[in-house]
């Protein structure tokens, strides 16, 4: 009912407006909506492409424009002339540039394919960082940016290792910490956060200040524990 339309885009809840979705897709053409997995893939006119990973407790809404609203903010509100599509408790969404059409494993999968998630890492240039890497859905699917951030910080590993020197051992281990705190979170715990977002503050293991950076094309800035978590911050290439 939308695809093909010029989109009204509107996002009523203020993490999801933080994201500045409505800024950048308000007005642009709806070219596909396209299922992968557990993901839904919106492209926008412009090469746009809006991620949605509902996990357990989000979902999507169609229905004649102006719908009497249901109680609470909606996440996300996509309007055409006469129809409108809203996401309710939408934990995931992620705007690129790219055209991300093959997604990786899903990092909430039951269980995660580890194995797979390894073998699509390695298949990197070795030089490549873990943090950076970490977000490509290609490689895997549904990690964020916190997560990231806490999950290489428990695994006491840098997001400026390159690929090259980080063990399966250590890629594994990584994985499943990011595996685990996901699931917690969906499951409705709300775990303190270590690193992110608490630049400045001391490392809740060794004291250390942390440390952040934005990290790859996109600039998503990585933090970090420069003491406990092995690896060195890498300034090219």
């Amino acid at each position: 009912m939308l695809v093909g339309e010029r989109l009204a885009v509107e996002t009523p809840h203020p993490r999801a407006a933080a994201e500045r979705i409505a800024e950048r897709l308000d007005g642009r053409r709806l070219e596909s909506v396209e299922a992968v997995g557990k993901n839904l893939l919106f492209s926008f006119e412009g090469g746009l492409v809006l991620r949605s990973h509902l996990r357990m407790s989000g979902r999507w809404h169609v229905r004649a424009r102006g719908s009497k609203a249901v109680v609470g903010r909606p996440w996300l509100v996509l309007q055409a002339p006469e129809h409108e599509a809203v996401l309710w408790n939408g934990p995931v969404l992620e705007l690129t540039g790219r055209a991300v059409r093959r997604l990786g494993p899903d990092i909430l999968g039951e269980p995660p394919e580890l194995r797979r998630m390894i073998e699509n890492l390695r298949g990197e240039d070795r030089r490549r960082e873990l943090g950076d890497a970490l977000l490509d859905q290609r490689l895997v699917a549904g990690i964020g940016n916190v997560w990231k951030a806490e999950a290489l910080w428990r695994a006491q590993v840098s997001p400026w290792s390159r690929l090259g020197e980080v063990s399966d051992e250590a890629l594994e281990q990584v994985l499943a910490e990011a595996a685990g705190l996901m699931r917690a979170s969906v499951d409705g715990g709300r775990a303190a956060r270590s690193v992110y977002r608490r630049a400045g503050r001391p490392c809740p293991r060794c004291g250390e200040p942390i440390r952040s950076r934005g990290q790859g094309d996109d600039n998503r800035t990585a933090y970090w524990c420069p003491r406990c978590q092995r690896g060195e911050e890498h300034s090219g290439p």
